[in-house]
């Protein structure tokens, strides 16, 4: 499917400004969002997340519902226009005419009961508004490697996992949270937790991200050196292209047990919610950033934070970088372990894991570590 996909979008015709491509690409981006958001007030029980549902302002939702397929039509026409091939403005188009048939912003919401089962649509919308609107424009006017499109190899897989990792919000959280809580509870410290909580948010906040990274470094590293665990995180690092996109290829197992690790110390520590809530927030930035085929080195950054030129050195396929920067924030713990490895002002030449290739999918991915190969023997 991914290949045919592929096909479908690429063409041999220049993708430069004024080509009709970028219009064409952010007519049918438009066009899944809009579609999503408004099944999201058709549905907004199941497809909503409740801690958000109704804190949205309506009148602006339904105003930027409209407004996304009106631009959306504009775009696909304008692509139309100025392209030979029409594919990527008539799906476009195909695609704002479904969520004008759907009802576009006007759709009315019933009064229903909550559900006990959701998905988080609204969140998969939030997620690309936010993370590609800042992270597509920054890859385009710095790439690291200029002849990388959008539509790379494996681009759908990695679009799977971050509407997976997004929809699925709530199955992830319960599995996270349920033991999380209940050890937390169980090894917490009154008196650290009374000590913590009267430190000024600020510095909670920091110690949060210090803390955090301490605990993903030696899961990070476990999670490379126990075979039984690396046939999960295989999967992370079966990514062959970098950017925006690829840090969201993780397998749930991974996610799980990472998750769980490094949130257990912060609620067990009594860290204040706030400041949780600001790492998490963070993470969910920062986790993109160092995967983004993104060129500037910030020579100035790189002694005090992980940057997308340190990571891409744990992803690189080079002898040297094998097993090291397992840091993914502070890159003072590789220092201090000796798993640093960072060339002055280079950048890998390959990535993903020498002799393997990952099936295409997430769902193929899912079950891939379980499978009987020589890659996971």
């Amino acid at each position: 499917m991914e290949s045919w996909l592929n096909r479908f979008f690429n063409d041999a015709v220049r993708r430069k400004f004024g080509s009709g491509w970028l219009s064409g690409l952010l007519s049918i981006v438009l066009g899944i969002l809009a579609i999503s958001a408004v099944l999201a007030l058709h549905f907004p029980a199941l497809l909503t997340v409740p801690e958000l549902r109704d804190r949205y302002p309506l009148d602006l939702v339904r105003l930027a519902i409209d407004g996304g397929i009106l631009l959306g039509m504009v775009l696909a026409a304008v692509s139309m226009a100025l392209r030979r091939r029409k594919v990527l403005g008539l799906t476009g188009l195909l695609l704002a005419a479904i969520a004008l048939g759907l009802g576009a912003g006007g759709v009315e919401i019933g009064r229903s009961e909550g559900s006990a089962i959701y998905l988080g649509l609204d969140w998969f919308v939030l997620g690309v508004l936010t993370t590609a609107a800042v992270f597509v424009p920054l890859e385009r006017a710095f790439p690291l490697r200029k002849e990388q499109g959008s539509f790379r190899r494996s681009w759908l897989t990695d679009t799977q996992y971050f509407f997976m990792s997004h929809a699925l919000v709530q199955l992830m959280s319960v599995l996270v949270l349920l033991p999380v809580v209940s050890l937390s509870e169980f090894i917490a410290i009154d008196s650290l937790q009374s000590w913590i909580s009267a430190t000024p948010l600020i510095l909670q906040f920091a110690a949060c991200v210090v803390l955090a990274d301490i605990s993903q470094y030696w899961v990070h590293r476990a999670f490379h050196r126990i075979p039984l665990l690396w046939r999960f995180h295989k999967v992370h690092h079966s990514v062959e292209k970098m950017d925006w996109l690829a840090g969201s290829r993780l397998h749930l197992v991974d996610v799980i047990v990472t998750r769980g690790i490094v949130l257990l110390p912060l609620m067990a520590a009594g860290f204040d919610e706030r400041a949780i809530f600001a790492y998490l927030a963070f993470v969910s930035v920062h986790a993109v950033f160092i995967h983004a085929n993104f060129a500037p080195s910030m020579l100035w950054l790189e002694g005090w934070l992980v940057t997308p030129r340190y990571h891409h050195w744990h992803h690189a396929n080079e002898p040297q970088a094998v097993d090291t920067n397992f840091a993914v924030h502070v890159p003072l713990l590789d220092r201090v372990f000796g798993t640093q490895f960072f060339p002055d002002e280079r950048w890998p030449k390959s990535y993903g894991i020498d002799g393997v290739r990952a099936p295409d999918g997430y769902l193929t991915q899912l079950v891939w570590p379980f499978a009987k190969t020589k890659s996971n023997n």
